[in-house]
């Protein structure tokens, strides 16, 4: 749905399209690993890759705790991606975004949200969307409604 929604509505400047943290496997099985690979995320952001390295993140999910998103492994999907290792590395092991990643998940709290992924339309949680056709509904009713 990601595709779509970008290809029809944010690259048309019909809608921004916002992405927040919410880290869940982390309380389910201890460690590290998806707070980690939520702020390598916000460093490959740094040099333009947001998307390409949550793509990578999602291509090398594996089980829960497994260490698919070890340090040196989310490491090394930045060196695949091309960014700048030196920048990149400084960055993640410096947990500069760690307070970022904290604060997304405390706004989500706040919110009800108890899963990923969740989605909201103009502050409206869009229970569970099946589809595209579901989503664009909601963007589409939501759009009407400020004209």
């Amino acid at each position: 749905m990601e595709r779509q929604l970008i290809e029809q509505y944010v690259t048309t400047g019909k809608v921004r399209f916002e992405y927040h943290h919410f880290i869940v496997i982390d309380g389910n099985v201890g460690g590290t690993e998806s707070q980690h690979a939520a702020e390598a995320s916000e460093c490959a952001n740094e040099q333009g890759k947001f998307w390409d390295y949550g793509a990578m993140l999602f291509a090398n999910q594996q089980s829960e705790g497994s260490g698919a998103f070890a340090d040196r492994r989310l490491k090394a999907f930045a060196e695949a991606l091309g960014l700048d290792a030196g920048k990149f590395n400084a960055c993640f092991d410096a947990h500069k975004y760690a307070g970022t990643v904290r604060a997304d998940q405390q706004q989500a709290i706040s919110r009800g949200v108890d899963g990923t992924p969740t989605v909201f339309v103009n502050g409206q949680r869009v229970n569970q969307p099946t589809d595209f056709a579901e989503l664009q509904r909601w963007i589409e009713g939501a759009l009407a409604a400020s004209n």
